[in-house]
C-alpha cells in the first residue's frame, strides 16, 4: 500500500540520508553530477593546501587557517548536496519497504495438462503456468483471468479497503500478485515470471533503482556543465589579471569564488527535484514507469479521455419524469418512486433519490408488505405489486405496451414520439404504468461527473485542449460534450480511431495523454506520450502504458499532469533562484578580493562587508546553507496554479527571480555580522 500521508523526513529517513550524505562523497559517484564535482576537487585542493601551505601558498599560518575554514565549508556544501538527495530517495525507500512486505513467498496450486494439481512455491511459476487461488489465498503472481469470477481484496496494493469483482474476460480480468482472494475461485494465467511482476516493478521504481534522468533534466544538466565550464575559464584568466593589477589572489580564493559563481544550488537539487517528482506521483497512487513519463505529464497539450467513466458515470440514471398527455406529472413521479422502492440498481435508486428532490411524499414504509418484481431479460421490466392487487411496472416502450395492451390498455398517442425524442439524445426511456394506464417516462441518461466542467476549465488555462471520445451517435456526443465542457469529441469512436487521433494530434507537434483499461485501449495508450492504464484493466493495458493507476480511477489524469506541470515549475523556479543567487555573490567577492589595491572596487562593496575574507565566507557559507533550506520545497514543489505561460514566467522571474537576488544580500550581510568578529579570533 503507498502511504500517502507520511512525515516529511522520519527518524529512519534522517537517518539514512545522513549516512547516504558521506557514502555520496565517492568521486565515483559524485562525477555524475558534474557541479558538485567540481566543487569536491575544490574541497580536496583546499584541504591539501591546510596541510601543505608551502605546496602553492606563502607558507603563512594564516593561509593555512583560511584554507582550513573554505575546505571545511566545501566538505558541508558538498554534505548538504549529498543530503537532498539522500531525503528524496530515503522517501521513495521507505514506501518500498513497505511493498516489499506485500511480496511473500506463497504457495500456489499449480494446474497440470490433464487436470492434476501440484502445490509449488510462487517463485517458480513461469509465465504462462497456470493456477487454482480458492477463498482466503494470496494470487501467486500477476495474471489473467481465465475461469471464475471472485471478489479481490487490492488494499495491500492500492490501499482501498473495499474488495473489487473480476471475472475471466473482458476489461477487469486481470490480477496483481499479492493480493487476495475473499470470495469464490478463479483459475489465473500467469502473465510474468518471477522478479519481473508488477509489484517488483513498482518496488524497483519506487525506491529509485530504475530512475533515469529525463531529457528535461539532462538539458538542464548540460546548461549547469556549460554554465560550470565558463566560469572555471573566468576564474583562470582573473589570476594573471590580478597579478597584473599587483592584487595577490589566495588559490582557495579562486576555488571559492568558482564554488559561490557555478550554479551549486540547483546542481544540488537538481537529482532530488526529479526524484521527489517521482515520490509526489507515487503518494498520489500511481505509479509512473519512468522519470520521463511524469516529465512528460508537465508538457501536455492534449488530453484524450474515455467519456464512460471518465466523464461520466457510466450508471444510466434519473435525469427528468416526461408524463404523457392528460397525466398530472406529479402522479407519474409519485408512481415512479413506488415502482422502484425496492430496486437496488443505480437506475432505482436514482429514480426514488430524483423524486425526493422534486418533492414526492412517498412514505416507503406504507410499501414495506409489497411484492417486488425484479427485472429480467426476458419481461424487461420491473415493478411492484401491492397488497391491494395494483401493478406498477417500469420498463422499455415494448414490454410496457404489450403489458397494458394485454390488459386491455390503450396506447398513448404522444408516447412514441417522446420516446423516440430521448433514444435520439443517448438516452434511455423507461416508460411506468398502472395497471393498463400509461403515465410516462423515467428519462435515464449517462450523469457528467460534478465538478469536471471547472477542472476542464483550469486546463483550457494552462493551454491543454480536452478531447472525449465515445461510441454514442453525434447528437448524444455534442449533449454529453457541451455539458461537461470538453474542448472537443469524437462520436462513435473506434479503438483505430483514438489512435488516428492521437497521431493527429502529435503531427503538430502536441503531448498527448490519455486513459484506458481494456486490450483495446492498449495501442492507443502506446502511441500516446502519456498514457495512464488503470490497475484493474487489463495486463495488455498495463505494459502499453507508461503510467498505473493503482485506484483506477480515470479522471485522476487531471491531477497526474498537474503534478507534472508542478515539477517542471519547480525545477525552472529554482533553477531562476540559483542563477539570481549568483548575482549578489558578485557584488560581494569580487570587491573584496580587488578593493586593496584598487580603492574604486569598493564603491561595488553595497552590502558594507566588514573584510575581504569575511566577504568571501560569508558568501560561501550563504552558499552552503541555502541548499538545505530549499529542500522542503524541491520535495513539495512549488505551488501550482493555473495561469498562461506568459504569466506564469512572469511570476516566477518576480518571486524567484528578484527574491533569488535579495535573499543573498541580507542573508550574507547577516552573516557577515556574526562571521567578522570569529575570523579575527582566528587571525584570519
Amino acid at each position: 500500500m503507498v502511504n500517502k500521508k507520511t512525515k516529511f523526513v522520519s527518524k529512519d529517513i534522517m537517518k539514512t540520508s545522513i549516512r547516504g550524505a558521506f557514502l555520496k562523497l565517492n568521486p565515483k559517484y559524485m562525477i555524475k553530477n558534474p557541479v558538485m564535482f567540481v566543487v569536491e576537487i575544490g574541497f580536496i585542493i583546499c584541504l591539501l593546501l591546510a596541510f601543505l601551505p608551502n605546496l602553492i601558498n606563502d607558507g603563512s599560518d594564516n593561509a593555512s587557517k583560511y584554507s582550513m575554514l573554505v575546505s571545511i565549508i566545501l566538505f558541508i556544501t558538498l554534505l548538504f548536496a549529498n543530503f537532498a538527495e539522500s531525503v528524496a530517495e530515503g522517501r521513495g525507500k521507505a514506501q518500498a519497504e513497505t511493498l516489499k512486505k506485500t511480496k511473500k513467498d506463497t504457495k500456489a496450486r499449480k494446474i497440470l495438462d490433464a487436470g492434476k494439481e501440484i502445490e509449488i512455491s510462487s517463485n517458480d511459476l513461469k509465465k504462462g503456468d497456470v493456477v487454482l487461488v480458492k477463498v482466503g489465498e494470496i494470487i501467486p503472481n500477476d495474471g489473467e483471468i481465465i475461469e471464475g469470477i471472485a471478489s479481490i481484496d487490492e488494499s495491500a496494493i492500492t490501499g482501498e479497503s473495499a474488495p473489487v469483482t473480476k471475472e475471466s474476460g473482458g476489461d477487469f480480468s486481470s490480477v496483481t500478485g499479492g493480493t487476495l482472494v475473499v470470495s469464490d475461485w478463479i483459475k489465473v494465467r500467469i502473465s510474468s515470471d518471477p522478479g519481473e511482476s508488477f509489484l517488483d516493478k513498482m518496488i524497483s521504481l519506487v525506491e529509485g533503482a530504475s530512475r533515469q534522468k529525463t531529457p528535461n533534466e539532462i538539458a538542464l544538466n548540460t546548461l549547469l556543465v556549460s554554465l560550470t565550464i565558463i566560469f572555471l575559464i573566468v576564474i583562470i584568466t582573473l589570476y594573471p589579471i590580478a597579478n597584473y593589477s599587483n592584487v595577490k589572489i589566495s588559490v582557495s580564493t579562486l576555488i571559492a569564488l568558482m564554488v559561490c559563481l557555478i550554479p551549486t544550488t540547483i546542481g544540488a537539487l537538481l537529482s532530488a527535484i526529479g526524484i521527489a517528482g517521482m515520490d509526489r506521483v507515487t503518494r498520489f497512487n500511481v505509479i509512473a514507469m519512468s522519470g520521463k513519463a511524469v516529465e512528460a505529464c508537465g508538457d501536455v497539450d492534449t488530453m484524450i479521455l474515455d467519456k464512460t467513466g471518465t466523464i461520466t458515470f457510466g450508471n444510466r440514471l434519473a435525469s427528468d419524469f416526461i408524463n404523457v398527455d392528460g397525466i398530472d406529472k406529479s402522479d407519474l413521479i409519485e408512481y415512479a418512486m413506488i415502482s422502484s422502492l425496492k430496486d437496488d440498481t443505480p437506475e432505482g435508486k436514482s429514480t426514488v433519490e430524483l423524486a425526493k428532490k422534486l418533492g414526492s411524499k412517498v412514505n416507503p414504509a406504507d410499501y414495506e408488505d409489497a411484492s417486488f418484481v425484479e427485472f429480467t431479460a426476458a419481461n424487461k421490466m420491473s415493478g411492484i405489486d401491492l397488497k391491494n392487487g395494483v401493478m406498477i411496472r417500469k420498463g422499455s416502450g415494448e414490454a410496457i405496451i404489450k403489458f397494458i395492451t394485454e390488459r386491455g390498455g390503450d396506447v398513448p398517442s404522444d408516447l412514441q414520439a417522446k420516446v423516440e425524442s430521448i433514444s435520439k439524445l443517448g438516452g434511455t426511456p423507461l416508460v411506468v404504468c398502472v395497471d393498463n394506464v400509461i403515465y410516462g417516462i423515467i428519462y435515464l441518461k449517462d450523469t457528467v461527473k460534478p465538478g469536471l466542467r471547472q477542472r476542464f476549465e483550469r486546463l483550457r488555462k494552462i493551454g491543454i485542449k480536452t478531447i472525449m471520445c465515445t461510441g454514442d451517435n453525434p447528437l448524444t456526443a455534442a449533449t454529453i460534450a457541451a455539458e461537461a465542457g470538453v474542448d472537443g469529441y469524437i462520436a462513435e469512436c473506434k479503438p483505430e480511431d483514438k489512435i488516428e487521433a492521437i497521431k493527429k494530434e502529435q503531427t503538430l507537434g502536441k503531448i498527448v495523454a490519455m486513459t484506458g483499461d481494456g486490450t483495446n485501449d492498449a495501442p492507443a495508450l502506446a502511441q500516446a506520450d502519456v498514457g495512464i492504464a488503470m490497475n484493474s484493466g487489463t495486463s495488455s493495458a498495463k505494459e502499453a502504458a507508461n503510467m498505473v493507476d493503482l485506484d483506477s480511477d480515470p479522471t485522476k489524469i487531471l491531477e497526474v499532469i498537474e503534478i507534472g506541470k508542478q515539477l517542471l515549475i519547480t525545477r525552472g523556479s529554482l533553477t531562476t533562484f540559483s542563477i539570481a543567487n549568483d548575482i549578489a555573490k558578485y557584488f560581494a567577492i569580487i570587491p573584496a578580493i580587488f578593493t586593496l589595491a584598487i580603492p574604486q572596487m569598493k564603491v561595488l562593496n553595497i552590502m558594507g562587508l566588514n573584510s575581504p575574507s569575511s566577504a568571501i565566507i560569508s558568501a560561501l557559507i550563504f552558499n552552503a546553507i541555502i541548499i538545505p533550506c530549499l529542500i522542503p520545497l524541491a520535495m513539495k514543489g512549488v505551488k501550482y496554479e493555473p495561469m498562461s505561460a506568459s504569466k506564469m514566467l512572469g511570476k516566477n522571474m518576480l518571486i524567484y527571480g528578484l527574491g533569488g537576488v535579495i535573499c543573498p544580500f541580507i542573508g550574507i550581510k547577516l552573516i557577515d555580522i556574526l562571521v567578522f568578529p570569529l575570523l579575527g579570533m582566528l587571525g584570519i
